[in-house]
């Protein structure tokens, strides 16, 4: 039986075992990796390939609330072939388990918000292939628009669209072609976040009321303003998602600030606070993993990567929140400036 469309074009292998514990599918990803047919691997148990057996311990422990379990080099193999190791993250559904399966070097640590690049490169590749040319229709029609509006309000909206595609473009090209990150540049984080506040509104229109609390002093950083725009965005969206009446964006200068081990004589200091139902308490330890949400059609991807942006930068994210108020603090550090001679 074939993967369900789009899984068997992804990278990341995947099995999906039934209530039993048996084969029910896999992708083309994991044959590949285990160097098996899906044929052979169809209904078979799941002792004859759980070389190390912890997989099969593990099922019965499964949150049966749809959060994934991760267990840590997990042996694999088949007809005695000696054991590939893996991260894999196991996920109970209505009819069985799925297994997103990570062979154990993708990733450099234990850590899974420090792979995060790698897992995201490796799951998301092949559904990029497919994204291209939805773009393409979108930035198509955003340009036939652009010629027809006439009012001020209107072109700034078709121009919002026609610079999210490219964006998104932008994005597609670096999951396909993996590059360099782009060198920094002198960014204006108002402008960063004017940007977030404008896809905001259009989202949640007059729903939401967005406060902003600028401090005009803070010099540019250097920074990659489309990741920073991408980091933002995931933040604010989830505080639309928790059912906020208002959301502030707050921006101030913070000196001799520590970051992990080192520190720094001036750093950015952005805010992103709500009124919205605050973090889950299950959710409060895990909360910065991959796949983990709070939504039953959440992809759990967006805090992860909003952190990994921020350390890119050699930043920080953090939270504090309770039910009514919660705050997103991203701490951004600027360069050491020299003071000009007299």
């Amino acid at each position: 039986m074939p993967a369900p469309a789009p899984f068997d074009t992804l990278a990341t292998p995947l099995l999906w075992l039934d209530a039993d514990g048996r084969v029910r599918t896999c992708n083309a990803a994991l044959t590949s990796w285990l160097s098996v047919s899906a044929r052979r691997l169809s209904g078979m148990p799941l002792a004859d390939f759980d070389s190390s057996g912890r997989l099969a311990a593990a099922l019965p422990r499964l949150p049966a609330d749809g959060q994934p379990l991760r267990l840590q080099r997990v042996g694999l193999s088949v007809a005695g072939a000696p054991p590939r190791f893996a991260d894999l993250w196991c996920l109970r559904g209505d009819d069985g388990v799925q297994v997103e399966v990570h062979p154990v070097d993708e990733f450099p640590g234990d850590d899974p918000v420090t792979a995060l690049p790698a897992a995201l490169s490796a799951s998301l590749r092949g559904l990029a292939h497919e994204l291209r040319n939805p773009l393409a229709g979108l930035k198509g029609a955003a340009q036939l628009l652009s010629r027809r509006v006439a009012d001020a309000d209107s072109r700034e909206l078709v121009a919002l669209v026609a610079d999210e595609v490219e964006r998104l473009n932008a994005l597609v090209e670096r999951i396909l072609h993996p590059a360099p990150p782009r060198p920094f540049e002198p960014t204006n984080v108002h402008a960063v976040l004017e940007r977030v506040r404008q896809l905001a509104e259009a989202e949640a229109g007059w729903a939401v009321k967005l406060v902003r609390d600028y401090d005009p002093s803070l010099p540019d950083l250097h920074g990659d303003a489309d990741r920073l725009t991408q980091a933002a965005w995931n933040l604010v969206r989830n505080a639309l998602e928790s059912g906020a009446t208002q959301v502030s964006l707050r921006t101030r200068a913070e000196h001799q600030v520590l970051i992990g081990d080192r520190s720094h004589r001036l750093a950015v200091r952005i805010e992103i606070s709500d009124d919205g139902r605050g973090v889950p308490d299950d959710l409060i330890e895990r909360l910065f993993l991959p796949l983990v949400s709070g939504r039953a059609d959440g992809t759990g991807l967006g805090l992860p990567l909003a952190q990994q942006i921020a350390r890119e930068h050699g930043g920080s994210l953090a939270y504090r929140s309770r039910p009514g108020h919660t705050v997103f603090t991203v701490l951004l550090p600027l360069p050491d400036v020299e003071p000009e001679p007299t």
